[in-house]
């Protein structure tokens, strides 16, 4: 069921790409827009865009992704440092596909370490525990090694995903490797370890977050990075972790900004003029708020205090109790969730710039994380696509990866297992929506 990786070379200086996106009864209608891209944000090309998932989606994860994952972790294995690191490589060298003819980095291994952990492995049990444990040990090292001084986590830089994502990117993924793993059962030594080096990024991310709600240093696409961030902190607080609520509203409302709530138009500035990148990333910094609308409003009618027919609104908000303030905001959450999601899904948002790579994976990711967080049902639809376009681009040798902006096998690969694995952590992810 997989073919390999058909590679297409057409970048162009200046890419039609951007879309605006309204709401018509009920319906959401895409409208192009011309929007100038610079020639280096093209994203990696890959056949993703290119091919429907038919014959492919089908949600049996042991019966017809497993095999699938199993040989992408074999890659992955095989793929690790010395030091038990990963590396994606420099943007100055974006052809560089071996894995180990490039420095490890943390934000690329903690995108390999949460693979590993959502695959079924932990640091005690499974085929690639020795893996983990020693992506973990690198980890915890480089945020030991720096100071309260230091803006950053690592002395790496001008790494592909730093120059695509942003220079925060690494105590971004960093942070939510960690907060995933202190849900596992972890020897009292050893959490008390990563909890410290959680604090440790959560702070750097706090600190890298500026008044408007954005992360510092953005690379092409920031607003990845913020969408990241936001989801970093949030699981961050779901173990335990002591954020700043005004850092942590100013974020949420940068994302949900992008989606205009008046004219049902997509802001696409900081997202390269892709519609995809700051639709996915709206929906999950609105997913946590607009999962509290809905579970209020269904609460209310299940105690009869709002009719069958009642809707999520400012006025039955109000009704049942909320403040004026919380109502406002709730709503606006769940009504940008709502449009963002099914925007995310449209084939020809999907498409990105009409093939996709790292960033796309990344977008992927995102819209449905953000429906698992909201403890939405409509997951599995969106599953069955995702995977299903996965498995057709997956290369013979097990990995996935492409030409252009993030073209690291390693990071692509992580991110590849990370969406085909989701099953296995839906119970973690809607333990992140509660509250």
């Amino acid at each position: 069921m997989k073919t390999k990786t058909k590679f297409f070379l057409a970048c162009t200086a200046v890419v039609i790409v951007t879309v605006a996106a309204i709401i018509k009864n009920e319906e959401l209608v895409v409208n192009n827009q011309v929007a100038e891209v610079r020639e280096e944000g093209c994203v990696f090309m890959t056949t993703f865009g290119e091919e429907s998932s038919e014959g492919y989606a089908k949600y049996k994860i042991s019966k017809d992704v497993q095999p699938v994952v199993d040989d992408g972790l074999l890659w992955l294995a095989k793929a690790q440092l010395e030091n038990g690191g990963y590396g994606a490589g420099s943007h100055s060298r974006q052809g560089e596909m071996n894995p180990h003819a490039v420095n490890a980095d943390p934000a690329t291994t903690s995108m390999v370490a949460m693979a590993l952990l959502r695959s079924g492995n932990t640091l005690q049990n499974g085929s690639y525990k020795t893996q983990l444990r020693n992506a973990l040990n690198y980890l915890m090292d480089q945020v030991e090694s720096v100071s309260t001084d230091d803006a950053f986590i690592t002395k790496e830089t001008g790494t592909q995903i730093q120059t695509k994502l942003g220079n925060n990117i690494d105590a971004v993924l960093t942070a939510q490797f960690f907060s995933n793993l202190l849900k596992e059962d972890l020897d009292n030594s050893t959490k008390k370890r990563v909890e410290r080096c959680l604090d440790i990024c959560v702070d750097k991310i706090q600190s890298a977050t500026g008044k408007d709600g954005r992360l510092k240093g953005a690379g092409w696409a920031g607003v990845l990075q913020s969408g990241l961030a936001t989801s970093a902190l949030e699981s961050a607080q779901s173990v335990g972790a002591t954020l700043d609520e005004v850092v942590v509203t100013s974020q949420k409302q940068y994302l949900k900004s992008n989606f205009d709530e008046e004219t049902k138009s997509v802001k696409t500035t900081d997202g390269a003029g892709i519609i995809l990148y700051s639709v996915s990333n709206s929906a999950r910094g609105s997913a946590k708020d607009a999962r509290k609308a809905r579970e209020l409003i269904q609460d209310a009618k299940a105690n009869g205090k709002l009719k069958k027919e009642d809707k999520v609104s400012v006025e039955n908000l109000q009704e049942i109790g909320v403040s004026e303030a919380d109502a406002i905001a709730y709503t606006s959450s769940y009504n940008i969730y709502n449009a963002s999601k099914q925007t995310a899904q449209r084939d020809n948002v999907m498409s990105g710039f009409g093939n996709n790579g790292g960033e796309e994976f990344l977008s992927f990711l995102q819209t449905g994380e953000s429906m698992v967080v909201n403890n939405d049902s409509e997951w599995k639809t969106w599953y069955d696509d995702v995977s299903g376009r996965l498995m057709k681009i997956q290369n013979t040798d097990g990995s996935w990866n492409g030409h252009h902006c993030i073209t690291s096998p390693v990071f692509c690969t992580a991110t590849s297992l990370l969406i085909l694995s989701i099953e296995n952590d839906i119970e973690n992810l809607k333990q992140t929506g509660e509250g």
